[in-house]
């Protein structure tokens, strides 16, 4: 049975990875295993250990801590909260927002939170 943290971790993972436009044989390459392991990872069929989450996180360039951003442990019980990045919708917005120079997308920036402010 899959336990929620892998399966959090697994599509923290699979976002970061899909973010900065690598495939699972790139981050498979990068950190010395098949892809089909990545591809476990990502879904939360196996856990990552200590030392392989360390080497994902410094091929994806982000912290340790990235991964387990939206977790968080209530009553004793782990609790996984509604990740708004599992919407592919979500992520392709924001893939395509920092693909916009800086300069314009601080203004669209403004511009949505003037929008949404309104709604």
């Amino acid at each position: 049975m899959k336990h929620p943290v892998d399966v959090h971790v697994g599509k923290r993972i699979r976002h970061r990875r899909w973010m900065v436009g690598m495939t699972q044989q790139q981050l498979a390459d990068s950190v010395g295993i098949k892809f089909q392991q990545i591809q476990k990872y990502e879904t939360g069929m196996n856990r990552v250990s200590a030392s392989r989450l360390w080497d994902i996180a410094r091929t994806l360039g982000v912290s340790i801590s990235f991964f387990f951003e939206g977790l968080s442990a209530e009553s004793g019980d782990t609790k996984v909260e509604a990740d708004i990045m599992a919407n592919k919708e979500a992520m392709e917005l924001v893939r395509a927002y920092y693909a916009i120079p800086e300069a314009q997308r601080r203004r669209l920036f403004e511009l949505a939170r003037v929008l949404s402010d309104a709604a």
